[in-house]
Parts: structure tokens; C-alpha cells; sequence
């Protein structure tokens, strides 16, 4: 008698394979914006430094210039965040594109006679040092913007754009006014970046320690 077949046992429904993970290109509309806004720091200057920056017609062009940058930095987070185009060069060139736009106007002011040094050098020294402390702790994590840090952003825009204007005198104490909150702001949120880096440092040590 001839033995019949054994039928493999039913495995039961297939797991459907997991999807693999998604390759984000490191060209992308949101990279490029944070590129675009590197492009326009030396076309801010150029326009800022026209005939001495004493023009108004070249000093609202410098404005403009400016504004435009300002708003790339808005609309390239948001177009990373929202179409998962977040890439590590973004991480790294959003910040340095930031800092290189601001840096470039508070110098660039101060260097007018606009805007005392002081006040580019506390606002330098802050914007430096957490930049330094994001690749501190970059094997340990991101530490995520705060609602500080985000409005400490739109008060120095708003008050270097308050500076870069022609504006009659009379509205001095306006911009004054702006850019003492943008000041306070920048210290308050940088001493809380520091608390937060340090916090993180830590426990990603003690993550990796045997």
C-alpha cells in the first residue's frame, strides 16, 4: 500500500510585509528653500551696504531681501515636517542658514552705526553657542524648538527689520522696544537650551552605559 502525501500543515493567513523604509533625497523643495536662503545672505549685504547704506531706496531693497529669507525659514520647516522630507542635511543647514542670515544683518548694522554691538554680540554669542551644543548632543538626540525659541526667532525678524527700514526718527523708540524683547528672549531661551542639552547629554549616557 503507497503511503499517502502528508499535507504541510496551514501555515494561516500571511503577515503582509512590512513597507521598507522610505529613502527621503537630500534634493528636495525643502532643502533647496534652506539653500536658497544661504544664496540670498550675500545678496542682503550687497543691498544693505549700497551707497554706504545710507539709500532708502536700497535700504528697503535690503529689507525686502531679508523678509523674503526670513520666510523660507518658515515655509521649508513646515514643507519638511508636512511631506516627511526631513533629511540629516536639513538638521544641520536649517540652523546654520538661520544663524548666517541674522548674523549677517545685526554685523551688518552694526557695522553702519545702526545698532550697537552689544547688542550683535549677545545675540551672536546665544545663537553660537546653541548651535555648538546641537552637535554636542546630536548622538544623543534632538532637542525639539520650544514655543520660546520660536518666538524669540519672530521678535529678532521683526526687530532687524524694524532697523533695516528707512524709517523717521520719531519710531526709534519702537524698534527699541522690539528688540529689548527679542533680547530678553534670547537669553532666557538660551540658558533653557543649555539646561535641556545638559539633561540630554546625560541620558543618553546612562543609555549607553554597560
Amino acid at each position: 500500500m503507497v503511503a499517502e502525501p502528508v499535507a504541510a500543515p496551514d501555515p494561516g493567513p500571511r503577515q503582509p510585509a512590512l513597507p521598507e523604509p522610505t529613502h527621503v533625497p537630500v534634493l528636495n523643495i525643502a532643502n533647496l528653500l534652506t539653500v536658497s536662503r544661504l544664496v540670498l545672505v550675500p545678496v542682503f549685504l550687497l543691498a544693505l551696504f549700497t551707497d554706504g547704506g545710507t539709500d532708502p531706496f536700497w535700504r528697503l531693497v535690503a529689507f525686502v531681501v531679508f523678509a523674503v529669507a526670513s520666510v523660507t525659514d518658515h515655509v521649508d520647516g513646515r514643507l519638511a515636517r508636512k511631506h516627511g522630507l526631513i533629511t540629516d542635511f536639513g538638521k544641520i543647514a536649517d540652523p546654520i542658514a538661520d544663524k548666517a542670515l541674522t548674523g549677517s544683518a545685526l554685523v551688518g548694522l552694526s557695522l553702519l552705526g545702526d545698532l550697537p554691538w552689544w547688542v550683535t554680540l549677545v545675540i551672536a554669542v546665544r545663537e553660537v553657542g546653541v548651535t555648538l551644543l546641537r552637535f554636542w548632543v546630536i548622538r544623543h538626540g534632538v532637542i525639539p524648538a520650544s514655543r520660546g525659541g520660536k518666538a524669540k526667532t519672530l521678535a529678532q525678524v521683526v526687530a532687524i527689520g524694524f532697523f533695516l527700514l528707512p524709517l523717521p526718527a520719531w519710531v526709534g523708540p519702537v524698534n527699541w522696544a522690539i528688540m529689548a524683547v527679542a533680547l530678553v528672549l534670547t537669553v532666557v531661551t538660551g540658558v533653557d537650551y543649555v539646561v535641556r542639552a545638559v539633561r540630554l547629554r546625560a541620558r543618553g549616557k546612562r543609555a549607553l552605559a554597560p
